[in-house]
């Protein structure tokens, strides 16, 4: 069955955001005696934000704001980021174009629909979507395919017809639940974890993409 869709995440793929989140949570998680490290990638890379704060509270719990009042500290802070120093990554735009010239294309994030919005206006790529999608109004967050399921829904898509992109291994994973082709686009430092062998196709950067390797999956 010929792909008809395609499915990005956004955090780390699109946007150099997750740097942001990381920088978010450090300063709101340990500003409340959570004990997370400086350096290197998000241990909750893909969970959605509402997951990370219960996940940390579980393992360091404070006494203060509720797990609630945190969440929306955190989103309004990377927000606060994304719009002072955020930035596309390389290739990003030229992914999304020509995916959308082989067919649909979607977003499905682990961020809330509020800071999705905000963080695509602000680069001017809301149009470019037909639909998007957030784990944060699905049961369960990637790993679990939900989030992509209910865009290829949206997008009158079967499962097998979609291919998600992702930078996350939780993502690859969740993908890969959800029977879908999945482009991998990892940071270096993540690069050998097992979840990316499971993708279709491992890329170092999103310049990397071939219009070629689309043109197998895809009819035109």
């Amino acid at each position: 069955m010929a792909l008809t869709t395609t499915l990005f995440d956004m955090d780390g793929l699109l946007l150099d955001s997750e740097i942001l989140w990381h920088e978010a949570e450090l300063e709101i998680l340990g500003g409340l005696g959570v004990p997370l490290a400086q350096e290197g990638s998000r241990s909750t890379k893909g969970m959605f934000v509402a997951e990370v704060v219960t996940y940390w509270r579980e393992r360091s719990p404070w006494v203060g704001p509720s797990n609630e009042d945190v969440v929306e500290r955190i989103l309004q802070r990377v927000g606060d980021l994304v719009e002072n120093k955020g930035r596309l990554l390389p290739g990003a735009e030229r992914a999304i174009a020509v995916t959308a010239e082989r067919g649909r294309v979607g977003l499905a994030s682990s961020t809330p629909v509020p800071l999705i919005e905000r963080c695509l206006a602000h680069f001017g790529l809301r149009d470019r979507f037909e639909v998007i999608c957030s784990g944060a109004n699905e049961p369960y967050g990637k790993p679990h395919p939900g989030v992509f399921l209910t865009a290829a829904r949206a997008l009158d898509a079967q499962p097998t017809q979609c291919l998600v992109f992702e930078d996350s291994a939780a993502g690859v994973l969740a993908a890969k639940a959800g029977r879908m082709m999945c482009v991998a686009v990892p940071v270096v430092e993540d690069m050998s974890l097992p979840a990316f062998a499971l993708a279709d196709i491992v890329l170092e950067s999103l310049v990397d993409l071939d219009e070629a390797w689309l043109d197998t999956y895809f009819d035109r």
